[in-house]
């Protein structure tokens, strides 16, 4: 450490040079003590981001932010523990419904969530919006819950890769956040330090997620299972469709919402479709089943006959929420219907532009431009109709929940806007793109016919 020189380093990597595992650790561990000065580190953060990084030094910052904190060990917990992660995206409820899923037939599920930023939400934010639901535990509580339950759902704690923290601060407010190696090792360094055996990712793609294009959501997923991998940690990813909001609902509670419907057996599609793959997933790393293919009828059995729910009413009451609530959501008093958004033609809808309904759910309080802003929990929107409903001018397309009422007329004009209507209904498609491990893709088609969901679909 005494022979650290961060200006050759900065240096070197402005030339384009590689730098060794050591070096990349070094300078990790001497920012996080505080040994190294932001401006420098700033420095070489730009230098990374223009010039790039290869697998080795993504792998060893990855390691070093992992390392900087504690690492759980569940080894004394029973049973295999299988992670999960999203990067995010519009309406992305998933993990309130794949957790109790996965969890009911018999895998354990350690889940440590963040909160929501920008346009996509945060899961922490949508446990919180259920009255006294506690997502800061201790670790004991947090293994003493997956030992009883196999299944917790908290945040992450500050022991927790704290080089993470201090170097996306950085990130944030150098321009250095959009880069695949920064924002693959960020992602990891947590799941490692999460201490499970296996982990799956939905790497989301389109207009609602940070990854726009397959071309980088491709990338990043590579990376990301090339770096559990390479930690011996079984790993995989899937691609998945971010243009279209996912589910109905969008915001905190108007989410929770609809995860317990569906945990109550409503047919979502969509989300049905994606919590069962994903879960499938989960199960084959799990050991509880031989295929993702008979995973997903594991999962789905879950959901349908009411084991999942009953799985979230148990994690729900261990940390402290309202379970009358959460077995009757029509029990709370919720925020007021404040606009209802008419269709301005007849027609089929043929898109809905994930992104600006992120952009306007979070202008009505539902999201945060800074991570420490407070969220409306009870602001959001259900869209009434989606691509492939048939619709006619005048008729109810979202209903909207906001208490900033000066505003209304604008976000009703944004969310009409976010809809295309045209003459023909779009093609039926899966939201599941393409799906990666062991180095390879399985190709769109292949990925897509996983999984016939026909008798998942509403006629």
């Amino acid at each position: 450490m005494q022979d650290l020189n961060v200006i050759d380093l900065i240096i070197a990597k402005r030339e384009g040079q590689a730098l060794d595992a050591d070096q990349i650790t070094a300078l990790v561990v001497a920012f996080t003590s505080g040994k190294v000065p932001d401006y420098q580190m700033s420095a070489f953060l730009m230098a990374a981001f223009l010039r790039g990084m290869n697998e080795e030094e993504t792998y060893a910052m990855t390691e070093a932010m992992w390392r900087s904190g504690i690492t759980l060990d569940l080894s004394g917990i029973p049973g295999v523990k299988i992670g999960k992660h999203s990067t995010g995206g519009v309406g992305d409820k998933v993990s309130l419904i794949l957790g109790p899923t996965v969890a009911a037939c018999g895998v354990v599920v350690p889940k440590l969530s963040g909160r929501g930023l920008g346009f996509t939400g945060g899961t922490l934010d949508k446990l919180e919006s259920i009255p006294g639901f506690r997502t800061r535990l201790t670790i004991d509580e947090f293994k003493r819950e997956l030992t009883d339950i196999g299944l917790v759902m908290a945040g992450q704690t500050g022991d927790v890769a704290p080089a993470d923290k201090a170097l996306y601060a950085l990130r944030d407010v150098t321009g250095t956040v959009d880069f695949i190696p920064f924002i693959a090792s960020s992602i990891m360094s947590k799941k490692l330090a999460e201490g499970t055996d296996g982990l799956v990712l939905d790497v989301k793609c389109g207009t609602g997620a940070f990854m726009k294009d397959e071309s980088g959501a491709r990338s990043l997923a590579e990376m990301l299972v090339g770096i559990g991998e390479a930690f011996d940690k079984p790993t995989v990813a899937w691609m998945t469709d971010m243009n279209t909001p996912l589910g109905r609902a969008v915001g905190n509670w108007p989410e929770v919402v609809e995860a317990i419907e569906v945990l109550q057996g409503a047919v979502v599609p969509d989300l049905v479709e994606i919590v069962c793959t994903l879960g499938g997933e989960m199960l084959r790393l799990g050991g509880k089943a031989g295929t993702t293919d008979e995973g997903f009828d594991l999962a789905h059995e879950a959901i349908v006959s009411g084991r999942a729910f009953d799985k979230f009413v148990q994690v729900v009451e261990y940390q402290g929420g309202d379970v009358e609530i959460v077995r009757n959501p029509q029990r709370r008093e919720s925020a007021a219907i404040a606009a209802e958004v008419h269709a301005r033609m007849r027609g089929f809808v043929t898109s809905i532009d994930a992104l600006a309904i992120g952009r306007t759910v979070m202008s009505m309080g539902a999201g945060r431009v800074r991570k420490e802003d407070d969220v409306d929990p009870l602001a959001g929107l259900v869209l009434t109709k989606k691509p492939g409903d048939r619709v006619q001018a005048g008729e109810p397309i979202a209903r909207l929940y906001t208490r900033i009422d000066s505003h209304l007329e604008s976000f009703s004009e944004a969310v009409s806007n976010a809809f295309e209507i045209g003459d023909e209904a779009p093609l039926p498609k899966s939201i599941l793109l393409d799906r990666y491990s062991d180095g390879a893709w399985l190709g769109a088609q292949a990925a897509a016919e996983l999984r016939s969901l026909q008798n998942l679909r509403p006629a």
